[in-house]
């Protein structure tokens, strides 16, 4: 990381991609004029993603949809955005959600990703509302009874999220680029990149680091793919280039530009003031004709709506709905918009500041940040996790752990299936610690690596002071007079049993430079999300 603490509370394998046109399926409407087109947009050999486009060609206003397909034999149906899912064998149910008000002559969306074992192929039986999918309202022959549909909450084996930040200033002194993401081996096992961060200033979406994002050459050394950068008039460069040639080599990635994090959330609350101009400049910006192929969605990290972080935020409970509400509407069904959240799962904590259930139903997830509940910036300790799964007993604060914040979020209505569990890549320490067992006293934050006392990469402290215990579900570390506490290989296989047996999306982490250079975390939090 910079100087600056960016972040506070901050699928398969190597996939060969079979871009397909549209593919049209005997459509499903109830509804005379309006149909559902099915496609897909890639696959991979074990699985692919596809979609349904809702079109109202009929002269009235439709309030809500039902589509629903039957996947062939073999073939599986996990993770569901922009709609509600529920199955009963290969029989798949989707409603809309927030996305049910289709106006004549336009259409909305929704996506999934299935997987096969053998053969993939393309649903059997579709209808919508009740009618076949060309828009005709005849209700469709098929050569199974249609079944009682049965809810699940379990978005499927292999359709976790596995989302990983991207902090573009890891260029710089880390040494840490585009091109180690693939090196690494953790391309394969992504399902999602957010590239961290977009700064917000005058209440708009604007650039955060050009250099970094848009301008640095990359020779072919350097490069992903073996080609060095152009340095034609108007060609890109930097970071968007090579996550465009990223997603060439791993199409199943989808990238989104993250906005905001702990230095640049102040700007957020004049946003608000203005939600529709917000919008307006984050799509300009995000969508700009010159790498509009590199993002699949936005990100709005804000830390933290009508609370204090960095700075303080007295925009009213309703502003954080408000502003993600003029996100979707600017951004449209297709396209991803989510936003990573406070973890504060305490009385009257932040969580409670903001309306997050409302929120929801705008957003496609929340990357609940899990993480930095403790550490070094409370000098003299005690010493505890920053990242605790549970509560146990003489944890320093109640409600400062994961799953007091999920349980929390799920309470205010916000669905399992749209919250990720948060991972630091990283660990949090002191100095002058006695006591191996936490809840020691310290003397101040222990000395860090990444240019701020008190924090470490994962890859730097397995070797400078390996684990000695856990606590929490996740491990702690004595060495010497320092004590440190961070995930390993292990403790993460835990935490993503916990995002299954929760019926959770899947999980996030901060961030991709922290890793060892073979993967270590990224391979234990695909491993487990399988």
């Amino acid at each position: 990381m910079t100087k600056v603490r960016w972040h506070l509370a901050a699928l398969c394998g190597v996939v060969t991609a079979l871009v397909l046109g549209l593919i049209a399926v005997a459509p499903a409407s109830g509804a005379t004029g309006v149909t559902a087109t099915f496609s897909k947009s890639s696959d991979w050999g074990s699985g692919y993603e596809g979609k349904y486009t809702i079109t109202n060609g009929g002269t009235s206003a439709i309030s809500s949809w039902t589509v629903e397909f039957e996947l062939p034999a073999g073939n599986t149906v996990g993770s569901v955005w922009d709609g509600a899912k529920t199955t009963n064998g290969n029989r798949v149910t989707v409603k809309s959600t927030w996305n049910g008000n289709v106006a004549p002559g336009a259409s909305a969306s929704f996506g999934f990703n299935a997987t096969y074992s053998g053969n993939s192929g393309n649903p059997v039986y579709c209808r919508i509302d009740g009618g076949t999918c060309d828009g005709t309202g005849v209700t469709p022959t098929t050569t199974t009874p249609p079944p009682t549909t049965t809810t699940t909450n379990n978005p499927g084996p292999g359709g976790k999220i596995n989302l990983g930040y991207f902090a573009q200033w890891t260029v710089y002194a880390r040494n840490y680029h585009v091109k180690n993401i693939h090196t690494s081996g953790s391309a394969a096992k992504l399902t999602h990149i957010n590239y961290a961060f977009g700064n917000v200033s005058n209440g708009q979406c604007v650039m955060g680091d050009r250099d970094a994002d848009i301008d640095k050459f990359y020779d072919a050394g350097a490069s992903v793919d073996g080609v060095a950068d152009s340095w034609d008039a108007g060609a890109l460069r930097g970071n968007f280039n090579q996550l465009r040639k990223l997603k060439k080599m791993y199409p199943h990635i989808k990238v989104l530009y993250s906005f905001g994090g702990w230095t640049w959330s102040g700007g957020f609350g004049q946003a608000a003031q203005n939600p529709g101009a917000f919008a307006e400049s984050c799509q300009k910006l995000v969508e700009d004709p010159r790498w509009a192929d590199v993002f699949d969605g936005i990100d709005i990290d804000w830390e933290y709506p009508n609370a204090c972080g960095l700075t303080c935020d007295a925009s009213g409970f309703g502003s954080f709905k408000v502003l993600s509400e003029a996100l979707r509407d600017r951004f449209g069904s297709s396209y991803l918009v989510t936003a990573a959240i406070t973890a504060d799962g305490s009385n009257n904590g932040k969580i409670d500041k903001a309306d997050y259930g409302g929120a929801a139903a705008s957003l496609n997830w929340y990357n609940v940040m899990t993480y930095d509940y403790f550490g070094g910036f409370s000098p003299q300790g005690p010493t505890a996790p920053h990242s605790p799964l549970t509560s146990y007993p003489g944890i320093p604060a109640d409600g400062f752990n994961s799953d007091a914040a999920i349980q929390k979020l799920k309470s205010k209505g916000v669905p399992a299936s749209k919250l990720l569990l948060g991972i630091g890549f990283y660990g949090r320490g002191w100095t002058g610690v006695t006591q191996s067992a936490p809840g020691g006293s310290a003397t101040g934050p222990a000395p860090g690596d990444q240019g701020e006392a008190g924090i470490a990469d994962y890859k730097t402290l397995k070797t400078r002071c390996p684990a000695t215990g856990t606590v929490g579900g996740t491990a702690y570390a004595k060495c010497g007079n320092e004590w440190w506490s961070y995930d390993t290989p292990a403790t993460i296989g835990g935490k993503m049993g916990y995002t299954k047996t929760q019926g959770l999306g899947g999980a996030f982490f901060w961030e991709l430079s922290g890793d060892t250079s073979n993967g270590e975390l990224i391979t234990a939090m695909s491993n487990g999300l399988k």
